[in-house]
């Protein structure tokens, strides 16, 4: 299913992402306001959400705080992106956005058909074949058939961008990666939109995610990360 829950107090750009996304064949389901964001995302269950960053209710990176949180109280556990469209396009409210949960940006004015594009991208990205193997790392495990990784066996929610970037440093065990190689794994051609600062907070919520095996994620200073192996 391609479903898309599309959160914006203006009518006029709901109308306009609606009309376009339809074109290309997804169901839209639409918000005005976070209270009714969070109980669209519940009741349609997406496979993506379009969030704007300011609503009349509640910030929209408080609503993809909620939706994270909400995605760790269950089981299996679902990794819904989430695309902030926003007129705010400072460094700061980028990484803000992605620190919250966030997967992509686009700032207002936008273009319909690149929108359209990011959508199918992020589609793309979210069902193309991850590794072909498993891989064991003793305390991690990352299981890409089943898009699941576990520390000490507890699986823990990672965002597809988040689980991109693992399986990039850890199909190269002990080998560096630089930030521009990962943008390119992970990014691929919108890489050039993308800042360091952006791979970094990734990077840091991936860390804190897991838990007492983030040592194993290494910081290179002035390069970019290693998958270390024990």
């Amino acid at each position: 299913m391609r479903r898309v829950l599309l959160v914006d107090d203006e009518q006029d750009i709901v109308r306009l992402v609606k009309y376009n996304l339809e074109q290309a064949h997804y169901t839209v389901f639409c918000a005005y306001d976070g209270k009714t964001a969070l109980s669209a995302y519940r009741e349609h269950q997406p496979n993506l959400i379009i969030l704007d960053l300011m609503l009349p209710d509640k910030p929209g990176k408080e609503i993809c705080e909620a939706i994270r949180q909400h995605e760790a109280t269950l089981t299996p556990k679902p990794r819904v992106p989430v695309l902030m469209l926003t007129a705010r396009a400072s460094e700061h409210d980028r990484v803000s956005g992605f620190e919250a949960g966030a997967d992509d940006y686009v700032t207002k004015p936008f273009s319909p058909r690149e929108l359209v594009l990011r959508v199918n991208a992020m589609f793309e990205r979210l069902n193309a074949a991850s590794p072909s193997a498993s891989l064991d790392f003793g305390a991690v495990k990352i299981d890409a058939t089943r898009y699941l990784v576990t520390v000490h066996d507890v699986p823990i929610t990672l965002t597809p961008i988040e689980f991109k970037i693992l399986s990039a440093l850890a199909c190269h065990p002990n080998v560096v990666r630089s930030r521009e190689q990962l943008l390119s794994d992970v990014w691929a051609d919108e890489a050039i939109d993308i800042l360091d600062r952006t791979v970094d907070a990734h990077v840091k919520r991936l860390r804190d995610k897991l838990l007492e095996a983030r040592d194993m994620l290494e910081t290179v200073r002035g390069i970019g990360y290693r998958w270390r192996t024990p």
